[in-house]
């Protein structure tokens, strides 16, 4: 994981290197509130998990999802690239609690 910067605030995400065309997978339940193009972050996905939760998959080649699909833990839900800023090939991963960006080695580490 490699940190990030966009106008000189610190992103509170995860940078993950990887090859273009590899599936991105749901982190957990939910569904689809966004799937499309954004400025500094490519092709995005963010899923709704409920209770305050979203996650972020920024940079994608491919969307696999559109808005308002339910998405089970595991579920295909992009393919990797180097959309929107990004100068290498790879997935940028975000979870936010009430619309606040959190460290995810946090959560994923439970």
């Amino acid at each position: 994981p490699v940190p990030r910067e966009e106008a000189g605030a610190t992103w509170k995400g995860l940078f993950i290197r990887s090859v273009t065309g590899e599936m991105v997978h749901a982190v957990a339940d939910g569904r689809v509130v966004y799937a499309d193009w954004l400025r500094g972050f490519g092709n995005l996905l963010i899923v709704d998990h409920g209770a305050g939760f979203m996650s972020l998959y920024a940079y994608n080649e491919g969307l696999l999802r559109k808005v308002g699909e339910m998405v089970r833990a595991g579920d295909p839900v992009a393919e990797v690239g180097a959309s929107g800023q990004s100068a290498e090939s790879g997935l940028y991963f975000e979870l936010r609690r009430d619309g606040k960006p959190f460290d995810p080695m946090r959560w994923v580490a439970q």
